[in-house]
């Protein structure tokens, strides 16, 4: 039995494998969407603050209420369903499709977290913050949403591995 090869495509789905290894999708609060709106009474950048509310700070009494990570895993089952497609059309050696799939990844990771901070069960608001959240006209008590540019910064980035 003889083989004929009619179309030799290893060199693009070698190239196209290599693209997929060498590149990772990142989802959080980058520098370029850290910055808060002008007039804002916050010190810190919406990066700092972010790192704040998933991690807690005892020094300043604030709890943990974490939204990131629990977001990303709620919607782990998608993530790899798409990772996997952009496995697939790698050994394809269809670049175009890997991208596809990788902003996919990255768009459903970014929608987990922004639901969660939505949606997500957080401890209540402390009696004083409450007060400062009158006092500036805001009447809502959920715990991360006062501006909603902490949520709407969340976002994700496809770059390449360092």
């Amino acid at each position: 039995m003889s083989m004929k090869i009619t179309k030799d495509d290893v060199s693009k789905v070698l190239a196209s494998i290599q693209d997929l290894a060498n590149k990772q999708v990142l989802v959080g609060i980058p520098a370029s969407k850290a910055e808060r709106e002008e007039g804002d009474e916050e010190p810190i950048n919406n990066a700092q603050l972010g790192y704040i509310h998933e991690y807690g700070s005892p020094k300043a009494n604030i709890p943990a209420r974490p939204f990131l990570n629990p977001g990303i895993a709620r919607t782990q089952e998608s993530i790899n369903n798409h990772l996997k497609k952009a496995a697939k059309a790698a050994m394809d050696g269809n670049s175009e499709k890997v991208d596809v799939e990788l902003n996919a990844t990255g768009l459903i990771a970014q929608a987990g977290a922004r639901n969660e901070i939505n949606s997500g069960t957080f401890e209540a608001l402390a009696p004083a913050t409450l007060a400062a959240r009158r006092r500036r006209g805001r009447t809502g008590d959920k715990p991360l949403i006062d501006t909603g540019q902490l949520r709407n910064s969340i976002t994700y980035v496809i770059r390449e591995k360092d």
